[in-house]
């Protein structure tokens, strides 16, 4: 993540240990955060649906993102390019793995069809496939060694930060655009289905309730415009002003980027099915003078009026 804020470009030793601090400690957030959901998915046998499986494939891809990015400046040889490339590599497949999510839940909601568990194998070879073509075409005429930031076989050059804008941020933002088309045409179609049903009945806080839940898909592409806005933005400068670097923006593009597998984790991973998964576990396991003062409580008494945000999905995970 960051790599165009962690060249060395005109920093000066100090600025790249604090970026190097800061990449640290947001990559290790979202390592934990995407940890926890892979852990509930292995533990929990309720969460083992399909919809919940993407999730799960999402987190993986999240934490080993991270992972490498707290790796953090190796020597050179084998665990600078293992370092370089696999970040690169699963973080393609962090924001590729959010389209799968986006195309399930437009395929059972707006077409109706209940063949999306039959494509898993199509979305690995589409989410793999992919991030390892964009992971080979950047390694192309790549100056493999090390340049004193945090991260390696940073690209120098004019045509090498090319290569990483292409292969990185053009399918990270076509990602974006897709997500956030997808995900209009599922609400809107929500919306006119509710407002039919309060139409013919008289429950209409209940569908004005499930539409709040509903609504908060239409905030899942803002998680990767916010993790990756400044750091398109710095890219597009770097390739403008190459060795000028602007160091709040590059402080911004790192934070905000390492922090992505972490709002993944938030609002893809802690749905309902996940806290009441948990509560039921602490029923078991906690003294009932305990579990009041315990927020799993609360969320086990609101998830009976509210589903999981992929709720809409329980028509495959049936069958």
């Amino acid at each position: 993540m960051g790599t165009a804020a962690l060249s060395s470009g005109n920093l000066t030793a100090y600025d790249r240990r604090i970026l190097r601090t800061v990449n640290a400690g947001a990559s290790s957030l979202s390592f934990l955060g995407s940890s926890f959901i892979v852990l509930c998915y292995l533990l929990f046998r309720d969460l083992r649906k399909f919809s919940f499986k993407l999730v799960f494939y999402l987190a993986i891809s999240d934490m080993l993102c991270s992972f490498f990015s707290i790796v953090g400046d190796p020597s050179t040889g084998f665990l600078c390019y293992a370092q370089g490339y696999s970040t690169h590599f699963f973080c393609i497949a962090s924001f590729l793995w959010t389209t799968t999510i986006a195309f399930t839940l437009h395929r059972t909601v707006v077409k109706h069809k209940t063949d999306v568990e039959d494509m898993e194998a199509m979305f690995h070879l589409y989410v793999w496939g992919t991030s390892l073509v964009m992971t080979v075409i950047r390694s192309m005429g790549n100056d493999h060694r090390h340049l004193g930031g945090a991260w390696c076989s940073t690209p120098t050059g004019r045509t090498k930060k090319a290569y990483h804008f292409i292969t990185f941020y053009v399918p990270l933002w076509g990602a974006i655009l897709y997500n956030g088309f997808t995900y209009f045409k599922v609400i809107r179609m929500l919306n006119n289905a509710t407002r039919m049903a309060e139409g013919m009945s008289d429950r209409a806080s209940d569908g004005r309730l499930d539409m709040k839940a509903l609504n908060r898909w239409g905030y899942y592409p803002l998680i990767l415009i916010g993790s990756w806005t400044f750091g398109t933005l710095n890219v597009i400068h770097d390739l403008i002003e190459p060795g000028h670097k602007i160091f709040w923006l590059s402080v911004l593009d790192v934070g905000t980027a390492a922090l992505m597998g972490l709002f993944n984790s938030i609002a893809y991973g802690l749905n309902s099915s996940v806290r009441r998964a948990i509560s039921e576990r602490l029923d078991l396991f906690c003294p009932e003078r305990l579990q009041r003062w315990l927020p799993a409580n609360t969320a086990k008494s609101s998830s009976t009026g509210q589903e999981s945000e992929l709720v809409s999905l329980k028509v495959q995970d049936e069958h």
